[in-house]
């Protein structure tokens, strides 16, 4: 009798070797052969499972986005009030644990491919607005009486923090190192805590 072909467990290999590809050589050394030889394979039968390299990105792109998601949620979820999840939710982007500590770069990675790749573009604004969407309703839970416009602006500036730090760290990161990175997310904390 033959065996089943695991499908799913066949697209989730690849897409970590997808990561681990991106995350030692960045999207120029991303070949089906790379991300082949990375997840121990054929490339053949990395062409049965996505059709070409460009669906092998979307889908590693999307599986990163509910990874990352599922954390940050788990994180807010752990906390025990509106400031203590802002503050956990926002140490979760950053990606200073070392489970995660590489996923700057893919994600650095992904937003290059994305310049020339409407799919994978949408992928990042509907990441990106998920979450300013999540620090704007944390921010709205501490300060509930500050228009719209102050909270949306105050969630923009942390997001582009920690995004901020994801791209320069991926690049430099004797210059951005954990505690560098840490206190300047604890400095801009206490500077919206004193806006009240």
């Amino acid at each position: 009798m033959a065996r089943r072909r695991d499908i799913s467990g066949q697209r989730e290999a690849l897409s970590a070797a997808t990561w681990s590809v991106l995350a030692d050589g960045g999207l120029s050394r991303l070949t089906l052969r790379a991300v082949a030889e990375r997840a121990g394979c054929t490339t053949g039968l990395v062409l049965h499972t996505f059709p070409d390299r460009r669906a092998l990105l979307t889908h590693a792109r999307q599986r990163l986005r509910e990874q990352a998601s599922a954390r940050v949620d788990q994180a807010e979820s752990a906390a025990t009030g509106p400031r203590e999840a802002l503050r956990a939710v926002l140490l979760h982007v950053l990606a200073l644990d070392n489970d995660w500590s590489d996923e700057p770069k893919v994600w650095l990675s992904f937003l290059a491919a994305s310049l020339d790749d409407p799919d994978l573009a949408q992928h990042h604004v509907e990441g990106n607005r998920a979450l300013l969407a999540r620090v704007t309703r944390l921010l709205g839970a501490l300060h509930d009486d500050w228009p719209a416009a102050r909270l949306h602006a105050t969630a923009s500036g942390l997001v582009a923090l920690v995004e901020g730090f994801n791209v320069l760290a991926s690049i430099d990161p004797e210059t951005y190192p954990k505690d560098v990175q840490e206190a300047a997310l604890s400095a801009a904390l206490k500077a919206v805590d004193a806006l009240l």
